[in-house]
């Protein structure tokens, strides 16, 4: 039988504890030099994305309301054409992430989904256009239909439908948040 030797454990240590060292180092430098090129990229994102859920506006204003932080679209003139809300629900594979465009008028101008990790060819199917401009023009209260959507209602994914009412409680937060801002006034 081998005599074990202090050495036999020294060695390993010291070596493991090098890689992780120089490992750390590597990663907090390349973290240094990437934080700010992602941070950059997400504000880009989030400027277009705002674009596209209230493209009227020319100029959007970033506001808080308690913990809760949105933004105010104006035209040209400084005049409020609506407002944009980023919000989210519990989905099947995950939360539900979305941003919401309200016209002045408390209806929906646009969403986009920003965040969603649900079944391919199902639930991922919520990021499709045809399924997310159903609730254009919707007002507060949207609910799912499985078929032949009603006036507020709107016709959930095939296969999906946990994914679709997740989507639609998003809206339906954001359309609250509205209401909350301005009053319920139209």
């Amino acid at each position: 039988m081998k005599k074990f030797k202090p050495s036999d454990i020294l060695k390993p240590t010291i070596v493991l504890t090098a890689i992780c060292l120089v490992t750390s180092a590597l990663l907090a430098v390349t973290n240094l030099a990437t934080a700010p090129v992602i941070e950059k990229l997400a504000l880009e994102t989030a400027q277009n994305t705002r674009k596209l859920v209230l493209a009227q506006a020319d100029e959007f204003k970033d506001e808080t309301l308690g913990q809760t932080a949105y933004c105010t679209g104006l035209d040209e003139s400084g005049e409020i054409i609506g407002y944009v809300f980023t919000t989210s629900a519990k989905g099947y594979g995950g939360d539900v992430k979305v941003m919401v465009g309200v016209n002045a008028d408390g209806t929906v101008s646009g969403v986009q989904i920003l965040e969603l990790s649900e079944t391919p060819g199902l639930g991922m199917n919520a990021q499709k256009e045809s399924f997310l401009t159903q609730f254009v023009g919707k007002v507060a209260g949207i609910t799912v239909s499985k078929s032949n959507p009603e006036e507020n209602q709107i016709q959930a994914l095939t296969g999906a439908t946990v994914t679709s009412k997740a989507t639609t409680s998003a809206v339906n937060q954001a359309l609250e948040l509205y209401e909350t801002i301005t009053g319920g006034a139209k």
